[in-house]
C-alpha cells in the first residue's frame, strides 16, 4: 500500500512539472487532440451495440440464477447399456436392429438408435464384421467334443531322453497319461491311440475331435485308428502352439509343478512320478476355468457356521515325499 501510494505521487509530481513548462498554445493542443479521441470512440461503438451488451449482461446473470435443463432424450439406465454389451458380446452375428428386438422381448423399452449408439461408443462394430470365428472362440464353443495331444520330452539323470504323451479333454480339463518310453515307434503310438480310445469309451465321453501337432511320431495308422472309432483329428498349423494351447499350457505346468524339481532316475521311475501328478491333477488340484474345482472332484458345499470356521482343522497329505500337497478337513 505505501509503494503505490510512492508510486502515485511521484508521477502526479512528473505532471505537474510536465504542465508548468507548457505554453498555453501546447496545452489547447493536447485538450483538442483528446477531443477528437472521444469522438472517434464514440463513432466507434453504436447504440445497438450497447443495448446488445446489456441484453449479453442480462442472459449470463439469469442463467447463473437458473438450474440447467437436459436437453433431448434422458440418459439409458446403466444395467440396459451393460445388458445390450453382453447381448452383442455373446451373440456376434446380432446387429443391433436384432439387440433391440431380444430387448422388446424381455419388455425393456428402449429405441433401436439407442443400441446402435450404445455400441458405436463401446467400438463395437456391426454384426457382419463380428461374424468371423476366432480360433480360441471356436476352441471354447466345442469344448465338450475336443480333446488334445502332444509329446513332452524330458531328461534322466543318467542323460536318457524320454518320451512321455498325454491327452487331455478341453471341456473337463481331465489329463491322461498313457505312456513313456525311450523310443517311442509307429506300433507304440498306435497302442496308446488304441488305450485312449478304450478310456474315452468307459468314460462315456463325447469327443469327437482331436487336436495334434505335425509331429512325426503321429503316424498315418494312428490317424485311420481314431478316423475308425469316429473321432476326428485336426492338425494344427506349424509352429502355432497357440492352436494347441490347452495342452501346451499343461505341459508347462507339468514342468514347473514336477519335473523342474523331481531328479528322474529312468523310465519306470518317470512313470510312477506322472502318474502320482495325473492323480493329484484331475482329483486336487483346483482349476480356475472349473471355478476352482479339480476335473474329477466337484467343490465341496462352502462352510456356513461361523464356529466352524474358527475352529479349523486341516491335515496335510504329501505325494511324491512330499513335492505335491493336498489339504484336507480332519475327520
Amino acid at each position: 500500500m505505501l509503494l503505490r501510494l510512492a508510486y502515485l505521487a511521484v508521477t502526479n509530481t512528473f505532471a505537474l512539472l510536465r504542465l508548468l513548462q507548457m505554453s498555453d498554445r501546447d496545452k489547447d493542443i493536447e485538450i483538442l487532440t483528446l477531443r477528437h479521441q472521444l469522438r472517434h470512440l464514440l463513432l466507434l461503438v453504436r447504440p445497438d451495440t450497447i443495448l446488445r451488451w446489456h441484453r449479453d449482461l442480462l442472459k449470463r446473470r439469469h442463467a447463473a440464477t437458473c438450474v440447467p435443463r437436459r436437453r433431448g432424450r434422458p440418459p439409458t439406465v446403466r444395467s440396459i447399456r451393460t445388458l445390450v454389451l453382453r447381448l452383442a458380446r455373446e451373440n456376434s452375428s446380432w446387429g443391433y436392429r436384432r439387440i433391440h428386438g431380444e430387448l422388446a422381448a424381455l419388455g425393456i423399452k428402449v429405441a433401436a438408435s439407442t443400441v446402435w449408439e450404445i455400441l458405436k461408443e463401446h467400438g463395437i462394430p456391426p454384426a457382419p464384421e463380428r461374424e468371423s470365428t476366432t480360433w480360441a472362440a471356436f476352441l471354447r464353443n466345442q469344448a465338450h467334443a475336443l480333446v488334445a495331444c502332444d509329446f513332452f520330452e524330458t531328461r534322466a539323470l543318467t542323460g536318457a531322453r524320454l518320451y512321455v504323451f498325454a491327452v487331455i479333454e478341453h471341456a473337463t480339463r481331465r489329463i491322461r497319461i498313457l505312456g513313456a518310453t525311450a523310443h517311442p515307434t509307429a506300433d507304440w503310438v498306435v497302442q496308446l491311440g488304441r488305450n485312449l480310445l478304450m478310456d474315452l469309451e468307459d468314460a462315456s465321453s463325447r469327443a469327437r475331435f482331436l487336436i495334434r501337432d505335425r509331429d512325426s511320431k503321429f503316424t498315418a495308422a494312428f490317424d485311420t485308428l481314431l478316423a475308425d472309432a469316429g473321432l476326428e483329428v485336426v492338425t494344427s498349423g506349424v509352429r502355432m502352439p497357440r492352436m494347441n494351447s490347452i495342452m501346451e499350457r499343461w505341459i508347462q505346468t507339468c514342468r514347473r509343478e514336477l519335473l523342474d524339481h523331481t531328479l528322474i532316475w529312468n523310465q519306470s521311475h518317470l512313470l510312477h512320478a506322472l502318474r502320482e501328478f495325473e492323480a493329484f491333477y484331475n482329483g486336487h488340484r483346483p482349476h480356475r476355468t472349473l471355478r476352482q474345482a479339480a476335473p474329477l472332484r466337484p467343490l465341496p458345499e462352502p462352510i456356513s457356521v461361523p464356529a466352524q470356521l474358527r475352529h479349523l482343522e486341516v491335515h496335510r497329505q504329501d505325494r511324491l515325499g512330499g513335492d505335491l500337497h493336498e489339504y484336507q478337513h480332519a475327520a
